[in-house]
């Protein structure tokens, strides 16, 4: 693979799949609409790995407090903020792996990879992550999460299976839903995208194990690179903006790339 197709999915990965503008909805059309070949999965878990780490980084306070807490969590005693947010992570995750496997099973997650799914996403979801924001009160911060909350939230990120949803902005609508405040309810939704793309980069990568070789591992090496670099600016960029300002410019993005996708889909 080309070091410049390297670039360009891992940049586009790096800096959509913490974005509210869909990550997965990107790395779909890509290939089509620059007329690459598709990257293959060695590609899509390196670029995963890239985009943990960097949101392992950028926020490890929380991740580093939620990893102590995990003994604890295990033995059955919430009774610390570090095992407490082990076990909310672990609630909020429980509906994308159920929905996702059932999915898989039912072969429905390659029947939505179309350009018209991936438009409609764009259009509704970005329509209701507006409606949300503008509309709900900022009255919660993150140290009041709840599991019902967590539930909650997990439900929306479940939602962002279809593709063109965004993962983030689902997960960060929910939280806009429940009335939480812009910077903190985004940051609970970056802290629950870590056991979830740990489990689907365990997924992709046991699949793409017995095709791997060399120089595949090389290409995904520099993707994981560059994907890293890209997801850490986009965090940055996105979490100071939201001190000053909402999400509608990501909504207004959603709205004109989803009409542009249904009219390449429908003509």
């Amino acid at each position: 693979m080309s070091f410049f197709q390297l670039f360009i999915l891992a940049v586009v990965q790096g800096l959509t799949e913490f974005l509210p503008i869909s990550s997965s909805g990107h790395l779909i059309l890509l290939p089509r609409v620059m007329g690459m070949p598709d990257q293959g999965q060695v590609i899509d878990v390196a670029v995963h790995v890239g985009t943990l780490l960097a949101v392992v980084i950028f926020f490890w306070s929380d991740v580093r407090e939620g990893l102590l807490g995990i003994p604890r969590m295990l033995t059955g005693r919430i009774d610390t903020p570090g095992s407490r947010l082990a076990f909310l992570m672990a609630i909020a995750t429980v509906p994308v792996i159920f929905f996702g496997l059932v999915l898989s099973l039912l072969g429905l997650d390659d029947a939505m990879r179309s350009i018209a799914v991936i438009g409609w996403a764009m259009i509704v979801f970005g329509v209701v992550l507006w409606w949300f924001d503008t509309k709900s009160p900022e009255v919660k911060e993150d140290r009041d999460w709840t599991v019902k909350d967590a539930v909650i939230m997990g439900l929306w990120q479940a939602i962002a299976l279809i593709p063109g949803t965004s993962r983030s902005g689902a997960t960060i609508t929910g939280a806009r839903a429940l009335g939480y405040k812009r910077e903190d309810g985004t940051r609970l939704a970056m802290i629950m995208s870590i056991p979830t793309i740990v489990a689907s980069g365990l997924l992709l990568g046991a699949e793409a194990a017995a095709d791997a070789d060399w120089q595949a591992l090389r290409d995904g090496a520099i993707a994981a690179g560059m994907a890293f670099v890209a997801a850490m600016l986009a965090l940055t960029i996105m979490m100071r903006l939201l001190k000053s300002v909402s999400f509608t410019p990501y909504v207004i993005y959603r709205l004109i790339l989803g009409v542009i996708l249904l009219w390449v889909a429908y003509t």
